[in-house]
């Protein structure tokens, strides 16, 4: 019998695919991970950004973190796939020890912001007046 344990998986996706060409490879990414006896906990999406140095000439990249549970058999296979998949760049899944688990628990969770209302503008600069036409 083989313990489950807490995973995060961190990939950056080549950034110049198309939105459902990215959905794509979250989706065989989160099948993989429950096909084979894991179950996601969380999928953040923190989305395009610049990466630090270019990797394969990109000079962008599509983060996706996942947050499951699974035995450790899976892991080789997730691996596996993240490697034949041309499309990511790179991938880092590291194990959630009980310290790293008590923090994220104890962390407060960061709803984001809501957008901004737009600020109404202000006085014009010059004021119409009646006699302008005069």
């Amino acid at each position: 019998m083989d313990k489950h344990k807490r995973y995060e998986s961190t990939v950056i996706i080549n950034a110049s695919l198309d939105d459902p060409q990215v959905e794509a490879i979250i989706t065989r990414s989160s099948e993989t991970i429950t096909k084979n006896g894991g179950s996601i906990t969380a999928l953040n999406k923190w989305g395009r950004k610049r990466l630090a140095y270019p990797i394969n000439k990109k000079t962008n990249g599509y983060y996706v973190n996942y947050e499951f549970t699974a035995p450790s058999e899976l892991i080789a296979t997730l691996e596996r796939s993240y490697q034949l998949d041309e499309m990511i760049l790179r991938y880092l899944t590291i194990v959630l020890d009980a310290k790293a688990i008590a923090a994220k628990a104890a962390a407060p969770v960061v709803v984001p912001a809501a957008e901004e209302p737009v600020v109404p503008a202000r006085e014009p600069l010059f004021k119409e007046s009646d006699d302008a036409g005069k």
